[in-house]
């Protein structure tokens, strides 16, 4: 079951996060979060309007997904880059599928023009989601980061959507 996150579920999407921190190469950071750092972030999503969902498995958080602005000045207000994180028990089950196409659906409503996505170069799964949902090679950012002792390179994804009827630079 997918629906909007509360502030209760803060507690399973920071387990999934700091996983994905400690133990992979999905998050270009070396330490994990706090539980204030989490809420902070959330109320900014709150505020700033960008959706959150989690997908439920059994009534336990085991996913999460969620977008946000691309760059911060004013052009750039049709695109945004979104982010999926799957408890890793629960990966190679379609949870990430289910909550990409949501984010998708929803940007697409709400007159989005473009989907960015930063996956590592060396996530083939992840790259192989995005691009069976109909995202393409935007280029790579070699040596974009350095974690667990090695480069990592940067792809970048995007998925063009209808955008806006009328498009204003106000």
């Amino acid at each position: 079951m997918i629906r909007f996150a509360d502030e209760n579920d803060l507690e399973a999407i920071l387990a999934i996060y700091n996983d994905a921190i400690l133990n992979t190469t999905a998050v270009y950071t070396y330490h994990a979060k706090t539980l204030e750092e989490r809420q902070h972030w959330f109320h900014k999503k709150e505020e700033e309007g960008y959706p959150l969902w989690v997908y439920e498995h059994d009534g336990k958080v085991v996913g999460y997904a969620t977008y946000g602005s691309f760059r911060s000045s004013p052009a750039y207000k049709y695109t945004i880059e979104h982010s999926v994180y799957v408890q890793k028990d629960f990966r190679k089950q379609g949870i990430g599928k289910i909550l990409l196409e949501t984010i998708i659906a929803d940007a697409n409503t709400k007159g989005y023009a473009t989907i960015v996505a930063g996956i590592d170069a060396s996530n083939a799964k992840s790259i192989q989601l995005h691009k069976k949902l109909g995202f393409s090679a935007a280029g790579i950012v070699h040596k974009a980061g350095y974690k667990f002792g090695q480069w990592l390179d940067l792809a970048f994804y995007e998925l063009l959507l209808d955008g806006p009827k009328n498009p204003t630079e106000g």
